[in-house]
């Protein structure tokens, strides 16, 4: 059986660790799923998870003995997280499931470790490490698959889908990040069962669809879901015209060194229509943050980037240049400049408190802008112009 050497495993060496081993016995426990993917990968491993034997209640029971911090995160599904010096690592017992409904699945703890790998979505994710010899356990050929870039479901695909409809999603973003082709049986199954997305939370699908979107595949990934009518059923407005602005904004991306972004490249999939954006956002229940950009990079773009930049912000001013195919190099490095003049200083030079000093003070704002943020002696001649004009009006409304 292969292993990994320890300087493949920088997790082993994670401060808590080997208590954590020790607390739980090395016979009993293994690292599994993404973290082991991940490693053979040469990725950083950013969650650190293990199985065990033992049943969550002596889960607890041992790491409150060895002084580990044990937080029931997940315990009726059999997870504890234990919270080491060197990051929280979740623990979780040996599972079969008992039944399932596409959304949730009942569970009854095991003992059998290629049961709890059978449970599990695709080979890749069901490989498992001993956590100190790095002794590699791999029930499905998951080591094969990943060597071949390929992302395939365990056993039944149609099956596996019945039990999560996640999984339909889940095939595509891994797909998109780790695979180069995808698998015939899994990428059919999952066409015949597009529908069943419908059934999922909102929520659960945004959350899947924006990690995909950023994923190395994703154009291509995306592409192929759009051919095959998987995101029909939950976002019938992404349709091939959508595809191919999300490959010419990947390539802007590229060509400008500006790191993806999942709601630019969301934006660029849907029609250039804040209306439309503003019925995804709520429909996938994004964040107001989120909305609020979304909505913003459709928009058009009528000004220079700096102007741009002053008025919605640097990132959100990426966004709409990016996806208007519009050069982005002059903001690397740009700061807007504040601007310096206020409704007080207006009012000193003459003018009466009321809506007069805001209507002022945004002309002024707006021809500051429009001249590229000159210096204060052409800020003072603008001031001094619409004083002027707003005086002249004043007496003109009174006379």
């Amino acid at each position: 059986m292969a292993a990994l050497s320890p300087d493949q495993t920088p997790w082993a060496a994670r401060e808590g660790f080997d208590a954590l081993v020790a607390a739980l016995g090395e016979a009993d426990m293994r690292v599994v799923g993404g973290a082991v993917r991940d490693t053979l990968l040469g990725l950083p491993v950013a969650d650190l998870d293990v199985a065990t034997r033992h049943r969550p209640e002596e889960v607890v029971r041992r790491l409150k003995a060895a002084d580990i911090r044990a937080v029931p995160t997940g315990i009726a599904h059999g997870t504890v997280t234990a919270v080491l010096p060197g990051g929280p690592v979740e623990v979780t017992t040996l599972r079969r499931d008992v039944a399932t409904d596409g959304r949730h699945a009942t569970v009854a703890f095991s003992d059998d470790w290629r049961e709890d790998a059978a449970r599990r979505d695709f080979t890749i994710n069901a490989l498992y490490a001993d956590p100190v010899s790095g002794e590699l356990y791999d029930h499905f050929g998951g080591l094969d698959d990943l060597a071949a870039g390929r992302v395939r479901f365990i056993g039944n695909p149609l099956a596996r889908i019945a039990e999560d409809h996640l999984r339909i999603l889940r095939f595509f973003r891994f797909l998109a990040r780790f695979g180069d082709t995808p698998d015939a049986e899994g990428l059919a199954a999952c066409t015949a069962r597009a529908r069943d997305l419908m059934a999922l939370s909102r929520e659960r699908i945004a959350d899947e669809l924006l990690k995909l979107l950023v994923a190395r595949g994703a154009v291509q990934v995306v592409a192929l879901m759009i051919e095959r009518a998987i995101l029909a059923p939950v976002l019938p407005e992404i349709t091939v015209e959508g595809a191919d602005r999300l490959a010419a904004l990947a390539e802007a991306e590229g060509q400008t060194e500006t790191p993806p972004h999942a709601i630019r490249r969301l934006a660029a999939l849907i029609p250039s229509d804040p209306a439309v954006a503003r019925d995804i956002g709520a429909r996938l229940r994004l964040s107001n943050v989120q909305r609020k950009r979304l909505e913003s990079a459709v928009l058009p773009v009528a000004e220079d980037a700096h102007a741009l930049a002053y008025r919605i912000g640097h990132d959100e001013a990426v966004d709409r240049l990016l996806l208007a195919g519009r050069p982005v190099d002059a903001l690397a490095g740009w700061t807007p400049p504040r601007f310096p003049l206020t409704g007080g200083a207006l009012i000193a030079q003459g003018l009466s408190k009321g809506p007069v000093v805001a209507a002022t003070l945004k002309a002024i704002e707006d021809r500051w802008v429009a001249e590229g943020f000159p210096g204060e002696m052409r800020l003072e001649a603008l001031t001094a112009e619409a004083i002027d004009q707003a005086l002249s009006e004043d007496n003109n409304r009174s006379a």
